[in-house]
């Protein structure tokens, strides 16, 4: 079974084939066609090797068909070395046989259904006529979450705010090119920013217990999406924003580890996504109730990612095969590929 690579530049030629409006529509659907059948994978919360400055992940998930892992890292300081904050790469494999049949890169995609993900929320907890979202936080996600939000639910207008004003010059010239038609709103701060919002999306990179939003913010019939809270010991909204608002999370186990959650008891109540999906649970009540998607981004939603990027790279004939697993011309001879290679020297 031939294993194949995708690169990053795979990735932007789907993209440019699809258009971006059409790809993150399609991703939305796989994510909600995975959620929804939630009881038939194997999950677990990801392994996590944490330093002073960063951290490196291993996301793991499967069903009976397919096995699927991430390796992401998330180093904020990285960029002062010229690299990125976050990289990533996954692997989907065959669970009768175990062997690979995919590698794809997983950074630029990483992005697009982190995006694909809060649309996917929002569709069940944002108020059906929210026209605002306040987008604090002006780094690498940003114009995933601004462009998602415009394409996919309707919003035509962003109000942007980052402590390092050459992120939201990056952004506001980002947007202009890619959706001309959406109104971009510089504010002097968080406040100014979320003021009048329907929706609020923070995506903070600093491995930090911060109060990026405060109760008094809040404003009723707001939802927020809490992407940037996603490790032990980073977090971005005040405990009484958490209290006030109806919670909603990916995966539990994993949420209340490294979400916004670490902040609250063990018991504080909450609703996993999958269960509003399928009708189990309520998601939005009423205009005035105010929802919290505290995402911290979970396994399933990367194997809904490499589902569509590998079936985009079959519909576009894109990719080359790996040679990370050898193709054995007799599988019970491995050290007949060293010789084959003329990898052994005989003896004389």
């Amino acid at each position: 079974m031939a294993m194949t690579q995708l690169t990053t530049q795979d990735l932007t030629r789907i993209v440019a084939a699809h258009g971006l409006p059409t790809l993150l529509g399609r991703l939305v659907d796989y994510l909600e066609a995975d959620f929804r059948r939630w009881p038939d994978f194997d999950k677990s919360a990801r392994t996590a090797a944490h330093s002073d400055v960063g951290v490196i992940e291993l996301m793991p998930i499967s069903d009976a068909r397919d096995f699927s892992f991430k390796y992401v890292n998330g180093h904020p300081g990285n960029t002062r070395l010229g690299l990125s904050t976050v990289v990533a790469f996954g692997v989907l494999a065959d669970m009768e046989t175990g062997m690979p049949s995919l590698i794809s890169e997983l950074t630029l995609t990483t992005a697009l259904r982190t995006a694909a993900t809060s649309v996917m929320a929002a569709k069940l907890l944002a108020r059906k006529d929210a026209k605002t979202m306040a987008l604090i936080g002006n780094g690498a996600q940003s114009e995933f979450q601004a462009l998602a939000f415009h394409h996919l639910l309707g919003i035509t207008e962003v109000r942007v705010y980052d402590v390092d004003p050459a992120a939201t010059d990056k952004l506001v010239r980002n947007l202009a090119a890619a959706a001309p038609a959406l109104r971009v709103v510089r504010s002097a701060g968080v406040a100014q920013a979320v003021r009048g919002a329907d929706i609020v999306t923070t995506v903070t990179a600093d491995k930090a217990n911060a109060d990026i939003l405060t109760p008094e913010m809040i404003e009723p019939g707001m939802h927020i999406n809490g992407v940037g809270g996603d490790c032990p010991g980073k977090t971005e909204l005040a405990t009484g924003v958490v209290d006030m608002a109806s919670v909603f999370v990916e995966f539990e186990p994993q949420s209340r580890i490294e979400g916004e959650l670490q902040q609250m008891p063990a018991g504080f109540p909450v609703t996993e996504l999958w269960r509003v999906l399928t009708v189990q649970a309520a998601g939005r009540r009423n205009a005035a109730e105010v929802t919290l998607f505290d995402s911290v981004g979970f396994a399933l939603e990367d194997y809904s990612a490499l589902r569509l990027v590998r079936d985009c790279a079959k519909e576009l004939g894109l990719g080359h095969e790996s040679g990370l697993v050898p193709n054995l011309r007799d599988p019970k001879d491995l050290f007949g590929e060293l010789a084959a290679g003329r990898g052994i020297q005989k003896a004389a």
